[in-house]
């Protein structure tokens, strides 16, 4: 719901909020426990009704406080910070009721922790895995409401005899709300800087059609203003069609148009995307997120042979097909045209065809996108990405790639770093002669052959740039006056920009440019990243702070989501055990123990959330998969570690493990994934499983076992155990990301191995106190 009414970026803030629930919870039950233990009769089934309430009335939540919530307006004006904080309370509510309705359980019947422990995770896991299946069949909007009927269940099942006969009445009178918001949900408002928002205030533009699915909400829209002519050149002068368009969670997936194979003047040979057709010519084509599939019908309509078009996104797909197109066809009913439904760099890993051609989707679009998706891993734009295109080309073949123009310049200049990269890791530093790049009023066009370019190739771009009114940018033989015959630029300096990345010291142009415009790679995959935090305050003076959310707003917005996070976790989590003290032995154990448990335990989930994004190449499909796996392996290696005891050594050995399993999986994970990338999704999941399974196990005993040495310990620490772990588990979901962004994954998974190292030494810690000598110092340690 949040990325159909924003962006994507605020699942992590999702995650953050549901894990602030459930530590606020636990320290609101620290301070009242006596209270709430007394009254447990009448709250549990109470709690289950409020979680029941705020889990189906979130969607108005949604509507009338984010819905006003505009992420480009957000370091504008103060008012949409408000607005912001006060989605998180909207959001938190139902975790902070359903976690606390949890916690007086755990406490009131602490016998049974260890299966009361166990049956939670197992609930929790098999219940992400049923909504990755209602997201096929519902859209989100409809899922609050049945999803609420969930607690009632719980309420009635925990009601004890004697209070039989009113709570049913309750319950009923509680399910209208929940029924009503199933039958009669409330429509959700999407930002108005969407491109749906956009295409909708053309004249006569309605969605005509929508669709649930797990890669969001599948729209389709007819316009009949609507035109897809992207860089068309000014030189054309037939008419452009009109076309409809589909768009997947309110941002463009494709155009809906009609293509005839005797079409000889298809508008595409008129943008700046014919290049490599020109050049020479192609048979086979490999077409990567290939969408509605107007690149293959480009392909085709310059005579290619085979074109192997990728394309994931299933629902979207269907409503295409399903359109009414001239002669009953569409492009992917074309005998030459074959539809692959897989992620694009799966089928990269996988395939071992040859092609002459393999093109890469659009970057961006007009005016560039202000680094909305800063946070967004793109696995189809790092080096190891184009080392794999490379291998698929024949002795002759090209890459192909377009990038909108945007200013300041940034994704034009990384994509050409990543395509100089890639030639010098196949030991060519002669970019010049291998990369051929044109640029008309709205595009650029990069060509990477794998041969050189030939004599004859450069007579046919000039000859297509003069009758285009292209311009060339890269050339064996470009010269100055080259470069603006037609089509002028407002800062000259961006030609001595390309010139300093083809040139051999590059490296120190990537250091000096006020934008990140180094290469991505699989372990930092974050192309649409360019924000260097030394260079914020050359930016401001340059740009203005009101221009800084245009340039880099979303991974602007994951920092200030961290700030919050973390200043409300310390207020709802921290501040309030103050209350009740902080005496007495075991603080150190508590303070640093549980605070490592916290980073650790999330910073490895978030991670493998993010590499088997790749594994996906959904990260819906991901997040469910890593969070339902972690959580029920973890419950059963919560229910075993009952077994092991509370003793230090016994602590300090789990962690020793948890911290050597975690590291394994930093060598062997990535190797793995790419191994079993091509299965079929049904696979996929079990195998994901598999490979979650062993560390999720002994992850799941640290926690218990050190509540149980705290209990005898220091039983009054406890709630700050509860409190310590869960607040620093609210940080590090989106520290995580940070850490990331800037270092890579590796950093992250190092730095989890690291917290459980030090949680085995603090679990098992040495006393030092008499130590005098270096061989009482090594007697005390061993």
């Amino acid at each position: 719901m949040l990325s159909y009414a924003q962006w994507d970026h605020f699942a992590y803030m999702v995650i953050s909020i549901a894990l602030l629930g459930f530590g606020a919870s636990g320290t609101f039950i620290a301070i009242y426990r006596n209270w709430l233990l007394k009254r447990t009769r009448y709250l549990l089934p109470v709690l289950m009704l409020l979680t029941s309430l705020s889990m189906s009335t979130v969607i108005f939540f949604i509507r009338h406080f984010f819905g006003n919530f505009e992420s480009y307006l957000l370091f504008l004006d103060i008012s949409h910070a408000r607005v912001l904080v006060l989605s998180y309370l909207a959001f938190f509510m139902p975790f902070f009721f359903g976690a606390l309705a949890i916690g007086l359980v755990y406490v009131k019947y602490v016998r049974n922790i260890g299966l009361l422990y166990f049956s939670d995770l197992i609930g929790s896991g098999i219940g992400g895995l049923i909504c990755l299946y209602l997201f096929h069949i519902f859209l989100p909007q409809y899922l609050p409401g049945l999803i609420a009927f969930l607690p009632l269940l719980g309420a009635l099942l925990i009601v004890e005899k004697t209070d039989i006969l009113w709570l049913p009445v309750t319950v009923l009178l509680y399910a209208v709300i929940p029924a009503v918001m199933v039958f009669h949900p409330a429509s959700l408002q999407m930002s108005q800087y969407k491109s749906l928002s956009k295409v909708l205030n053309l004249p006569g533009a309605a969605i005509v059609e929508t669709k649930p699915s797990v890669y969001g909400i599948i729209q389709l829209v007819e316009a009949p203003a609507l035109r897809f002519a992207p860089g068309l050149s000014l030189s054309y002068t037939s008419e452009i069609p009109v076309s409809g368009a589909i768009f997947c969670n309110g941002e463009w997936f494709g155009p809906v148009y009609r293509f005839q194979r005797e079409d000889s003047a298809f508008f595409m040979q008129s943008t700046t995307q014919q290049l490599p057709y020109v050049m020479h010519k192609v048979e086979r084509v490999l077409i990567n997120d290939g969408a509605t599939g107007i690149g293959a019908a480009h392909a085709v309509s310059n005579g290619a042979k085979v074109v192997n078009v990728v394309e994931p996104n299933s629902a979207a797909l269907n409503i295409f097909m399903k359109q009414k197109f001239d002669q009953n066809e569409h492009i992917y009913t074309f005998p030459e045209v074959n539809l692959i439904p897989k992620h694009s760099r799966s089928y990269l890993i996988s395939d071992n065809s040859g092609y002459d051609l393999i093109v890469l989707p659009p970057i961006n679009a007009f005016g560039g996108d202000a680094g909305i998706k800063a946070t967004n891993e793109q696995y189809l734009f790092t080096l190891q990405a184009l080392d794999d295109i490379w291998d698929r080309l024949n002795s002759n073949g090209m890459i192909s790639v377009t990038v909108w123009q945007d200013y300041p310049f940034r994704s034009s200049l990384k994509m050409l770093a990543l395509l100089v990269e890639t030639l010098k890791g196949k030991g060519i530093d002669t970019p010049d002669k291998h990369i051929a790049s044109i640029r008309g009023w709205g595009t650029i066009t990069y060509v990477l052959k794998k041969s050189a370019i030939s004599f004859d190739e450069l007579r046919r771009i000039r000859r297509f740039c003069s009758e285009m009114y292209f311009d060339p940018l890269i050339l064996p033989d470009i010269q100055k006056d080259d470069l603006q015959q037609y089509n002028q630029v407002e800062d000259e300096r961006f030609f001595e920009y390309v010139r300093s990345i083809m040139a051999q010291d590059r490296e120190k142009f990537y250091r000096s440019y006020p934008f990140n415009i180094a290469p991505p790679t699989d372990n930092q995959p974050f192309f649409g990243q360019f924000l260097k935090w030394g260079r914020i305050k050359s930016m401001i003076s340059n740009y203005g702070w009101s221009g800084l959310p245009y340039l880099e707003l979303g991974y602007l917005i994951v920092v200030f989501t961290f700030i919050q996070i973390f200043i409300i976790a310390i207020a709802l989590i921290l501040l309030p055990l103050v209350k009740i003290g902080w005496k007495g032995k075991g603080k150190s154990f508590t303070l640093v123990y549980f605070s490592c448990l916290g980073l650790g335990f999330m910073f490895f989930e978030i991670v493998l959330i993010q590499v088997f994004s790749l594994f996906f190449g959904n990260t819906i499909y991901a997040a469910a998969m890593v969070i339902s796996g972690m959580l029920i392996f973890s419950g059963l290696g919560s229910l075993f570690s009952t077994n092991l005891g509370w003793q230090a050594k016994t602590i300090s050995i789990v962690n020793f493990l948890v911290m050597l399993l975690i590291i394994t999986y930093s060598i062997v994970l990535i190797s793995l994934i790419r191994y079993f990338i091509d299965q079929p999704i049904f696979l996929k999941l079990l195998i994901s499983f598999i490979l979650v399974a062993p560390v999720s196990f002994i992850m799941g005993m640290p926690f218990p076992m050190g509540l149980r040495r705290l209990q005898i310990v220091n039983s009054r620490l406890l709630p700050w155990a509860w409190g310590i772990n869960g607040c620093l588990s609210v940080i590090s979901t989106v520290l995580a990301t940070i850490i990331a962004i800037e270092r890579g994954f590796i950093w992250v998974m190092l730095l989890a191995a690291l917290s459980y190292a030090i949680a085995s030494l603090i679990g098992n810690k040495p006393n030092f106190s008499r130590v005098k000598s270096w061989r009482q110092y090594r007697t005390a340690l061993k």
